[in-house]
């Protein structure tokens, strides 16, 4: 199988060519080389691979910075969609795109509302999630107007190694391990009240290859561990691993102005249609990040 991938050379991008790689496919990455916001260089790139499969995850992606570039994120996620879309209906009709969303889409929840399904009502709660969701109406209107075979992936909150300090575990990681060479006992942190349902982009990427293959054209599915923890949990578990000791001391400006204080998603209907489910534990995913995060800083 041919495939592309938009937005290789970030975070998932790199396990998603790997993964696909190993699994036997032609992947070829794609990234600043293509601009999916200018038609035009979708066009030509796709003209020039000619994919039988299109993994759309070029993206802003850091919800805090929405808050300060709306229109940015809507100009990459919503137009950036619509041109991968309409180039992909004009150069390569009969390939199947995978589009990444987020669960970000759902917004505030309650605990009655959880674990969440597909078919639950969506109110994003930040620029990000705004841009996300109009970028699934593109999605769907291919599909109804044009007969796209279009996926979409609503993945909720990942981690692994290679994910950048703008993200929460790396961010705690960076901290402690910063912590230890300086010999402080504390580090700032931001609200870690909030609850969130973790997946290993391992797991993350080998469902959106799944979903090619199983996938029903114009459904949503969400790709969860259907497990939900407590930030605090984890950044404790992260000091006991890096910095035992160490003390979290809440900075007021690292707190988002809207918060999302739960996320748990059910992963029913990706598991029914692929037979996918998590593989990798939390804990194991929060060691490959540390020895990740070790190995770049040149720790032992």
């Amino acid at each position: 199988m041919k495939a592309l991938v938009t937005g290789a050379d970030g975070f998932v991008g790199h396990h998603l060519l790997e993964h696909l790689r190993t699994s036997g496919d032609d992947a070829v990455g794609v990234d600043r080389e293509c601009d999916v916001t200018d038609v035009e260089s979708v066009l030509a790139t796709l003209r020039r691979v000619q994919p039988d499969t299109i993994y759309h995850l070029a993206a802003l992606t850091a919800v805090g910075e929405s808050w300060s570039n709306p229109v940015e994120y809507t100009r990459v996620n919503v137009l950036g969609t619509k041109n991968v879309l309409d180039a992909a209906s004009d150069a390569v009709p009969s390939a199947s795109v995978v589009l990444v969303s987020s669960a970000d889409v759902y917004g505030v929840v309650g605990p009655e509302d959880l674990p969440l399904v597909e078919t639950f009502r969506v109110a994003p709660a930040n620029p990000y999630a705004s841009s996300k969701v109009e970028a699934e109406h593109v999605a769907h209107d291919a599909v109804r107007e044009r007969h796209q075979r279009v996926v979409i992936a609503r993945p909720f909150n990942h981690l692994g190694p290679g994910q950048s300090t703008a993200f929460v575990v790396p961010a705690l990681v960076d901290r402690l391990l910063q912590a230890v060479d300086d010999g402080a006992d504390e580090i700032i942190v931001g609200d870690l009240s909030t609850r969130r349902d973790f997946s290993d982009v391992r797991d993350v990427v080998r469902a959106y290859r799944l979903l090619v293959e199983k996938g029903i054209s114009g459904e949503v599915y969400n790709i969860a561990s259907g497990v939900d923890v407590e930030l605090f949990d984890i950044a404790q578990r992260l000091v006991a691993a890096i910095a035992p000791g160490v003390r979290l001391v809440t900075d007021e400006s690292l707190i988002r102005p809207v918060e999302v204080p739960v996320s748990l998603g059910s992963y029913e209907k990706l598991r029914r249609a692929t037979k996918w489910r998590p593989m990798i534990t939390l804990d194991m995913s929060l060691n490959d990040v540390i020895d990740e995060m070790r190995r770049r800083r040149g720790d032992s």
